[in-house]
């Protein structure tokens, strides 16, 4: 019960967090500058298996979000292949996805699960969601493409994740 009543508050919390970031219908989380990730490189969390920020310098864009890399190398790695390096669910936390609802992220929280990216809200929220990986990422893949064009606060969070 009380972890029930835990895990509804975060999400009630992160909901309400995740309005003042988010009120147009983004396929993408991205600053006011249209910089995905908080400006890290994406390739970087492949290939140093860390968040590392990259330079508005050296940049390319996708999905209509400007990724920063922090050398031209990874700039042309990603270029290559930007669907094998952009992060799931448009670089909204994937627990949010999970429980039907786009929050913003931390790009210091992330996994790399089968090749893919996967970012979340905070350390607290990825410790949920990697203890119900496989079901999460089912249920985000499920819901994402109906909630990827709709404005954050035009979502409701469930508890899709905590039935079991």
């Amino acid at each position: 019960m009380k972890k029930t009543n835990l895990l509804a508050g975060l999400a009630t919390a992160l909901l309400l967090v995740s309005t003042t970031f988010s009120f147009a219908a983004d396929e993408t989380q991205q600053d006011a500058n249209g910089v995905i990730l908080s400006g890290h490189d994406t390739v970087a969390y492949f290939t140093e298996n860390k968040a590392v920020k990259g330079y508005a310098g050296i940049s390319a864009m996708h999905d209509g979000a400007i990724y920063h890399f922090s050398s031209e190398g990874n700039r042309d790695l990603f270029n290559a292949n930007p669907s094998k390096y952009a992060p799931q669910y448009g670089g909204f936390c994937a627990y949010g996805a999970a429980i039907g609802a786009k929050f913003p992220i931390d790009p210091a929280v992330f996994a790399v699960v089968d090749d893919k990216l996967y970012v979340n809200n905070s350390a607290a929220v990825s410790k949920i969601w990697t203890a119900k990986q496989s079901k999460a990422i089912t249920l985000a893949d499920k819901k994402w493409s109906t909630i990827k064009t709709l404005a954050s606060n035009d979502l409701e969070a469930d508890d899709d994740l905590e039935d079991d």
